[in-house]
């Protein structure tokens, strides 16, 4: 399915799934579109910068040339039974994204924010506190990384409660197995994106990982299958949120 589209969405859930990630950024009007990239260029053969535009002015827009922009405040209400991790790419986004959040406060238990900025996540807990999940930013999971390597620094999680990063940052390996278990020690779940590979799928499970992000839907059931990991109630996750 095109990815970040209410039919991509559509399909997950119905194989089972009810832990969802997505991507958003803000329009020039302040309306949160469910979109990874900062243009429509890759996804949408167009040059259109998101925050330049209003969202009336992009409703015309096809992702894959078939599927229009979900608005975030679609996913929600739309699937009010699943769970969304919402990475908030843009100082833009933020004061949208408290709104929304503010103007919905049900939804909070649902949500888990995730971001690579710090100022972003500190916003979201300045606003909601420990009333929103929400991941660890950069500065955090770099002093994770270095107790998971016995250099001898504060974590401090700032109110984070996981971990949600890449296998490896360049040349540094990032999910480790003492990685898994410093963070585990901490109190901390950890979260691993973008796995497509079975065997990579597999060998996070066996190191301990909670969440596996993946782009490949199928592979990851059928992993999780094989390993009776796979609960038919659809709440497939090896910890709690």
């Amino acid at each position: 399915m095109p990815e970040n589209t209410l039919v991509a969405f559509q399909d997950a859930v119905d194989l089972g799934y009810r832990y969802v990630e997505t991507d958003v950024h803000a329009t020039s009007d302040g309306v949160l579109l469910a979109f990874h990239d900062d243009d429509l260029t890759r996804s949408c053969a167009d040059p259109r910068r998101i925050a330049e535009n209003t969202a009336d002015e992009l409703a015309s827009a096809r992702i894959s040339g078939t599927e229009p922009i979900p608005r975030l405040v679609e996913i929600l209400d739309t699937w009010p039974e699943i769970f969304v991790n919402i990475d908030c790419k843009a100082d833009s986004a933020v004061s949208p994204l408290i709104a929304l959040l503010r103007s919905r406060p049900h939804v909070l238990e649902r949500v888990c924010i995730g971001s690579f900025s710090d100022a972003r996540l500190d916003a979201v807990r300045a606003e909601f506190g420990d009333r929103v999940l929400t991941s660890m930013g950069p500065k955090a999971v770099l002093r994770l990384v270095g107790r998971a390597n016995r250099i001898p620094v504060p974590l401090r999680p700032d109110g984070a409660r996981c971990a949600q990063v890449p296998v490896r940052q360049g040349p540094i390996p990032v999910v480790t197995r003492r990685f898994v278990e410093s963070a585990h020690q901490s109190g901390l779940q950890v979260h691993v994106w973008t796995i497509d590979d079975p065997v990579e799928i597999g060998r996070l499970l066996d190191i301990g990982v909670d969440g596996i992000m993946s782009d490949d839907t199928r592979a990851l059931r059928d992993v999780m299958s094989a390993r009776g990991l796979w609960r038919t109630d659809g709440r497939n996750h090896r910890g709690t949120q």
